[in-house]
């Protein structure tokens, strides 16, 4: 008891000296320019100072970031510009890059500052993560919708406004606010400068840029520096969290459905079920992920981007920002499921009948333009690697086995339903490409994009996924079948009406 007091003090001063030795070691080693900028911008934008100070951007310097173990880098770069690698990555350093060759910056309190933060600014620490995600269909998902003559024609036809003139309605091309607001929404606008403007501010009148297409960060966004692509996408600006990447609420933004049905399907299986009850303990901080530790199911970035370890630290799977690699087939997108897309850029595909598609009308494949039997099966292979870790080889097998039969299933109940729409131009009940018609405007043209765009894709994104009810009665083979029943009974009466009025022409003559 006699030597309680000495203790106690020791404690005390064992207790401040933590916080002391804590608080130096937190200490940011900020650039004097982010400096300046952090001074009126704690004020101005208080949110945005905050989520930047909890970044790791904020907590260390891309030196200190680059000689980390191989396997716990968050950096590629080989090496760090001088006068960027002793400071941290904060306001300056990412909006003052490259300014030159952004059309966006503007002189801006003694800065010259750039509005939009690209790829290519992000690319002088992270040059191998830019490069993958280059390679990525999402990274041209701008070019793939706006230059691709059937996906822009489906774009108008949902976003275009529509009257009513007699008997018919008359579809109205849809204007920019409305296309930024719906599909370039999460397949990136190109933000175009227009002008400037000076408003007053806090720190008295000051000149902008005028920027059309903003805000977006879509995932093909078109930069003003001519880049392609949005890292806030997923790593949501300013704390760039790699939890928030590795969550799959990141991916729901556009990953939702019914047209790309993930997110919803995830919720629903059985991974989604165990991420749901158990996630909340899960370590999504860690670099690198260690399967059975850090996590015990896998998200979307499990499957499709993370660096992935076993408890002995063997590499299961290497990052990659190119999340198509892991990908063997296009479930999603235009009308039949098909091999991957060789290049990023669809929008140079064609058919043999000239269309945009990568599939002719009738399902076979515009093989050219596709990955080979060979990159298919290295791909799955990739794919099964992270699935072998927590199933057994049937398993694994026998659920590829079954999807790709889905495939299969879901390609013949679209190529009934094309059938029947080819049926209703034919016969001239309504009117198709041989018109020189849109072939998205008419009831039956409506109900034949449902069944691949929503129907076959629910199906498929359940049976690659293992979501269950989303592949028979949300969205799935129920809806296929029920379609394709509506389908033909609309031709079936518009044939007999036709039959009926000729018949009646006939008559009376």
């Amino acid at each position: 008891m006699r030597n309680r007091p000495e203790q106690m003090v020791v404690m005390i001063l064992t207790f401040f000296l933590s916080v002391l030795l804590s608080s130096a070691q937190a200490t940011p080693n900020n650039s004097g320019d982010t400096e300046a900028c952090l001074e009126c911008h704690k004020t101005v934008s208080p949110g945005i100072v905050a989520d930047w100070q909890k970044s790791w951007h904020a907590q260390t310097t891309p030196a200190e970031a680059i000689k980390k173990d191989p396997k716990s880098l968050k950096v590629s770069a080989q090496r760090i510009p001088s006068e960027l690698g002793q400071k941290t990555v904060g306001c300056a350093e990412c909006h003052t890059l490259r300014s030159k060759r952004h059309k966006d910056a503007f002189e801006h309190n003694g800065f010259k500052v750039h509005i939009v933060v690209t790829p290519e600014d992000c690319a002088t620490c992270h040059p191998t993560e830019v490069s993958q995600y280059g390679k990525n269909l999402m990274s041209h998902a701008h070019i793939n919708l706006n230059n691709n003559p059937v996906y822009k024609l489906l774009a108008d036809s949902v976003n275009g406004t529509q009257s009513f003139d007699g008997r018919k309605t008359i579809l109205k091309a849809p204007d920019a606010e409305t296309d930024f607001d719906s599909c370039f929404y999460c397949h990136g606008t190109e933000v175009k400068v227009t002008g400037k403007k000076s408003k007053e501010t806090a720190m008295g009148e000051m000149e902008f840029p005028v920027l059309l297409g903003w805000p977006n960060q879509g995932v093909g966004r078109i930069n003003p520096d001519g880049s392609k692509g949005s890292c806030a996408a997923c790593h949501t600006r300013h704390q760039f969290a790699i939890e928030m990447a590795r969550k799959p609420h990141t991916c729901s933004e556009c990953h939702k459905g019914p047209d790309v049905p993930a997110y919803g399907v995830y919720e629903v299986s059985k991974h989604g079920n165990i991420y749901s009850s158990l996630g909340k303990d899960w370590n999504f901080k860690a670099v690198p992920w260690t399967l059975g530790k850090d996590f015990t199911a896998p998200t979307c970035a499990a499957c499709h981007v993370s660096l992935l370890v076993g408890p002995e630290k063997t590499v299961i799977a290497e990052r990659t920002h190119q999340m198509n690699d892991r990908l063997s087939w296009r479930i999603m997108g235009l009308i039949y499921a098909h091999a991957h897309p060789s290049s990023p850029d669809t929008s140079i595909i064609k058919n043999k009948a000239g269309l945009a598609l990568p599939t002719e009308l009738t399902g076979e494949p515009a093989s050219q333009y596709l990955i080979d039997a060979k990159e298919q099966k290295r791909r799955n292979e990739k794919m099964q690697k992270v699935c072998l870790t927590c199933h057994g080889e049937g398993w694994v097998k026998g659920q590829f086995a079954r999807f790709e039969n889905t495939l299969k299933t879901t390609n013949e109940m679209t190529l009934t339903a094309t059938k029947i729409l080819l049926t209703a131009w034919e016969k001239g009940l309504a009117k198709g490409l041989a018109q020189k018609d849109s072939p998205l405007n008419e009831a039956i043209e409506k109900k034949w994009v449902e069944q691949w765009l929503f129907y076959a894709n629910s199906t498929r994104f359940a049976s690659a996924m293992a979501g269950a009810d989303y592949g028979v009665f949300a969205n799935g083979r129920w809806n296929l079948s029920k379609n394709i029943q509506e389908m033909l009974d609309w031709l079936k009466i518009r044939l007999e009406k036709t039959k009926t009025t000729s018949d009646k022409k006939k008559k009376a003559n």
